[in-house]
C-alpha cells in the first residue's frame, strides 16, 4: 500500500498561536483553503475562488511543533466548480515518535473564473468516474 501525498504540509510556529498556546483556527482554515486550491488546479489552471467551506469541526488541538499534513481529494467536478474534501492530520513529535492525529476535515467548493473574474466552464480530463458536466 502506497503512502499517502499531502497538497501541503507545513510547521507551525509560535506567531500562529492563540491566547492559550494552541494554533488558531483561522489558520488552519487558510491552509485548508489552500490545500484545495492546489487540488482543484490539478483540473486546469484556472484562477479559482473559493465559494463555501462546508462543516469545519475541530477534533483535537494542533500545537506548536506539530507537522500539519493537509490530505485532498476531488469529491466532484461540476460544469463551473470543484468540489474538494481536505483532510487535516498532524504528526505530534512529542515523545519521540511521530503519533498521528486526525485535526478536522472540510469540503471545499471552488470556482474556475476566467480573466474577467466571471465563472468559466473547466475542462477537465481528471472527472471522477460517472461525473457529468453539471
Amino acid at each position: 500500500m502506497s503512502e499517502r501525498v499531502p497538497a501541503i504540509k507545513v510547521l507551525l510556529l509560535p506567531k500562529d498561536t492563540n491566547g492559550v498556546g494552541t494554533i488558531f483556527g483561522g489558520v488552519i482554515l487558510s491552509h485548508i483553503d489552500l490545500a484545495s486550491a492546489v487540488e482543484a488546479r490539478r483540473h486546469g489552471s484556472y484562477r479559482y475562488v473559493t465559494k463555501a467551506m462546508r462543516e469545519v469541526e475541530f477534533h483535537a488541538p494542533v500545537f506548536v511543533g506539530d507537522v500539519v499534513n493537509f490530505f485532498t481529494e476531488t469529491v466532484r467536478i461540476g460544469r463551473t466548480s470543484v468540489t474538494v474534501k481536505v483532510r487535516v492530520e498532524v504528526e505530534r513529535w512529542s515523545g519521540g515518535h511521530g503519533e498521528r492525529v486526525m485535526v478536522t476535515e472540510a469540503e471545499v467548493v471552488l470556482v474556475a473564473t476566467g480573466p474577467d473574474g466571471r465563472p468559466t466552464v473547466i475542462q477537465s480530463a481528471h472527472r471522477p468516474a460517472g461525473e457529468d458536466r453539471s
